[in-house]
């Protein structure tokens, strides 16, 4: 897809406006121009941060039906423009196609569970206190309430749904919130914008501000902004978190995920289901996903039957264009990333490493590649990679398997291979990450559970309840002198 004529406008407290200056935005696959945006100024950005302070008491006690009808109707218009949407993805972030379906899937089931919170959170509980003398006749009801606006930044390598999973928990708290999208993928996050802008949401709600990097210090640093959502690299995020460490701050950082598999998981069909699933979710998003497969760590019973599975299930991904619905795998985000994957790799190899397929660049695309006797120090085994590549690792041992896991600064999710309930809770209970998936790669996520990561994986959780208490805090009122 892409646009031509004027810059694109962005929303400034529900209302279009245009800046002063312009940034372009390129394909990542063949650097063909996707479109223009506008920059918001200075002096605008302090309007948004202003309009969203002034509306912040009335829009926390807006009826919830008013903001679970404004949800359901981005969710149904995300639905009816899905092919659109997801075309837009695919030519400003690189991504192929049947991914950016996937990801306006995604958006729709944020907006929708969003819609089903709103209706039901914050509902209140009640408490009776006279268990001690002191609080006979007295009962407490408890509400959650928001902190204030919030500042959402999302990163690029899911421009819709990343933000999505900023705006809907927050509209659906009644929560302002002032969007931040990427700088390289700008387009997704003002197009739902674009949505926000048909609802009776009430100026000031919401902005999308496509703000220079260079320009966030101030905005990060306002205290009128005291809950900050922050999902992208890890020293970033823990820049902005010792940069205000008063304010509430929530931070998805990313990992380098393991897929284990242990000896139990030996059949045929288990082995090939293991392969297919690692080899695609290597190599999904060109690897450019915190929960993709990094690290393939394998019970010596069944490594050397795996290897050659995975080997080829990798080499039958389909690279290439993204706009063709055949394509598997598609470029990164730009080419001074697949350079730096590339650097990684030769750094890996010639440390002894030996790479079993891909190991090749052309451009900004990364040819899908598995590498095998890393050596623990590589930054392929302890970074985040965020490019299609996954190492291998053999082990003997459920409890070699899981400190093989743990032996890394990051802990956002792993998955495990095997049909053993008890190695499964054993696995729950010994591996340092947010979540473990069992019978599955560790790149699953459902938009109704708590997700986030342990260690420099970052510190909250996403998943629209929880982003929704991570935005709001409990108030008690204490009611004296009932006859309970």
């Amino acid at each position: 897809m892409t646009t031509t004529g004027s810059p694109r406008p962005f929303w400034l407290a529900g209302r279009e406006a245009t800046g002063e200056s312009t940034v372009e935005v390129t394909s990542p696959w063949d650097g063909s121009a996707v479109g223009s945006v506008g920059v918001p100024t200075a002096a605008q950005t302090e309007e948004a941060v202003a309009a969203a302070a002034a509306v912040a008491d009335a829009f926390a006690a807006t009826p919830a039906h008013v903001r679970a009808a404004a949800l359901d109707l981005v969710c149904r218009r995300v639905g009816e423009r899905a092919d659109e949407i997801a075309r837009l993805i695919s030519a400003e972030n690189g991504k192929p196609m049947k991914w950016a379906r996937l990801e306006v899937a995604r958006c729709v089931s944020v907006f929708r569970w969003a819609a089903d919170e709103a209706r039901r959170f914050n509902g209140g509980i009640a408490q009776r206190l006279d268990a001690d003398a002191g609080g006979t006749g007295r009962l407490a009801l408890t509400r959650r309430v928001p902190y204030g606006p919030v500042l959402g930044i999302a990163p690029f390598n899911f421009p819709l749904n990343l933000c999505a999973h900023k705006v809907a928990p927050a509209l659906a708290a009644g929560v302002p919130i002032i969007l931040k999208p990427a700088p390289a993928t700008p387009l997704s996050g003002l197009l739902l914008g674009d949505l926000l802008a048909e609802t009776d949401l009430p100026a000031g709600a919401w902005s999308v501000l496509p703000v220079p990097n260079d320009a966030m210090p101030a905005l990060v640093q306002d205290e009128r902004l005291p809950i900050i959502s922050f999902t992208g690299s890890v020293p970033v995020g823990w820049s902005i978190r010792d940069a205000v460490p008063r304010k509430r701050v929530t931070l998805e950082l990313g990992g380098n995920g393991a897929a284990i598999v242990l000896a139990d998981y030996a059949s045929d069909a288990d082995l090939d289901w293991a392969a297919q699933r690692i080899a695609t979710f290597s190599n999904y998003q060109a690897g450019q996903s915190c929960i993709s497969v990094q690290r393939v760590i394998a019970d010596d019973a069944v490594y050397d039957r795996l290897v050659p599975r995975l080997i080829a299930a990798v080499e039958a991904l389909v690279t290439g264009d993204p706009s063709d619905e055949a394509t598997d795998v598609g470029p990164l985000i730009n080419e001074d990333a697949a350079r730096r994957v590339e650097s990684w790799v030769d750094e890996a190899t010639e440390a002894g490493a030996k790479v079993l397929t891909g190991g090749a660049r052309e451009g900004a695309s990364y040819v899908p590649t598995v590498l095998e006797g890393v050596p623990t120090d590589a930054k392929v085994a302890t970074e985040e990679v965020f490019g299609p590549v996954m190492a291998l690792t053999r082990v003997s041992g459920e409890e070699a398997a899981y400190a093989a896991a743990n032996a890394s600064r990051f802990g956002l999710q792993a998955g495990l291979f095997t049909r053993d309930v008890h190695a499964a809770f054993r696995a729950h209970r010994a591996l340092e990450v947010g979540g473990v998936v069992v019978g599955d790669v560790p790149s699953y996520r459902a938009d109704q559970m708590p997700y986030g990561g342990a260690k420099q994986s970052g510190v909250g959780r996403e998943g629209v309840r929880f982003a929704m208490e991570d935005y709001t805090y409990e108030r008690v009122m204490v009611l004296t002198g009932l006859e309970l």
